[in-house]
């Protein structure tokens, strides 16, 4: 059997993870899990590309955590889908105001916690109690938008997947045409299995794309020059 790679992204019912071949057709296995932790357990030795902040570093400067700035000079239209992630104090703070309120004390200028980050806090928390450096070998932190821009040739998408956080369909349709030419079959891409949204579906499809590029090691590093978090973990974003 071919080694095979994992797109994953959180979804509402824990993870949806998109398992396809890293040579040749793609074939991909789709599924949910509720823990990110079964994932690791499940694909041995697989490389994962997760949308999810990994590596946190104890005080946010001007520049941010590190990748998200870069990030967002490649999406245009799209970079407000890029959040601004907080310190690890802040992040492993569970009230919303009392992140907010750590999040500004361990930061230069001070910064708050969006709200849409904030309500990401647990999962990142997940994938921090199970990171080391020894698994960042085959964990790495993605980002679809980003990913898209990738695989589209180094131009954003055009249209957003939401609008007034409801999906919007005409930037769906322009993401799975675009991963139906890089070798998903429309019907792998039509319907998200139950416990994850459309969206969810098609950002685990191509961070699994991205995650083919890692095995051949032919993914890019924003930065190109990652800095490392208090326990050695990289803080990168890949595509």
């Amino acid at each position: 059997m071919s080694a095979r790679v994992v797109g994953v992204d959180g979804c509402p019912a824990g993870w949806i993870a998109v398992s396809i071949a890293a040579d040749g057709p793609l074939e991909p296995e789709i599924r949910i899990v509720p823990r990110f932790a079964t994932l690791v357990e499940e694909t041995r030795n697989a490389i994962l590309a997760v949308d999810m902040p990994i590596g946190l570093p104890d005080f946010i400067g001007p520049l941010g955590r590190g990748p998200e700035r870069p990030v967002r000079q490649k999406l245009g239209l799209r970079q407000s889908s890029v959040f601004s992630v907080p310190s690890r104090s802040a992040v492993m703070t569970a009230d919303y105001r009392d992140a907010c309120a750590v999040a500004s004390a361990t930061s230069e200028p001070k910064r708050m916690v969006a709200k849409q980050c904030f309500h990401l806090f647990p999962r990142i928390r997940e994938i921090d109690a199970l990171m080391t450096p020894a698994l960042e070998a085959r964990v790495f932190e993605v980002h679809p938008e980003l990913a898209f821009w990738r695989l589209n040739g180094g131009a954003a998408m055009a249209l957003p997947k939401k609008v007034k956080s409801r999906p919007n369909p005409a930037g769906l349709d322009e993401r799975r045409v675009l991963l139906v030419a890089h070798g998903y079959a429309p019907q792998h891409l039509a319907r998200a299995p139950r416990g994850a949204g459309a969206d969810d579906l098609l950002d685990a499809a191509v961070n699994a794309l991205i995650a083919r590029r890692l095995f051949h090691g032919e993914a890019e590093s924003f930065p190109a020059e990652p800095a490392r978090d208090a326990r050695g973990l990289r803080i990168a974003i890949w595509a």
